[in-house]
């Protein structure tokens, strides 16, 4: 499994967090959706790179922008 945090843009009340997470849960490989309102980061855990674009597609299907993407791995974080 491979965890990423990612910034987001443009989620401004919990209905945009329960839309983003109606539409990464159901994508094959998602393990995990964690989305902080307060922060705007979502911590997505996955499988595949596959997910990781599946979902990023989603969420800018949708009208968000994904800003900044930092892959956390257990001893290190690395910014991508």
């Amino acid at each position: 499994m491979k965890t990423i945090e990612l910034t987001l843009e443009g989620i401004k009340c919990m209905g945009c967090v329960n839309r983003i997470k109606n539409v990464l849960e159901p994508i094959k490989g998602i393990k995990t959706v964690d989305i902080s309102l307060e922060d705007k980061k979502l911590i997505l855990t996955y499988k595949k790179e596959e997910s990781l674009e599946k979902a990023i597609d989603a969420i800018e299907n949708l009208g968000f922008k994904v800003l900044q993407k930092k892959r956390v791995n257990k001893n290190e974080e690395e910014n991508l």
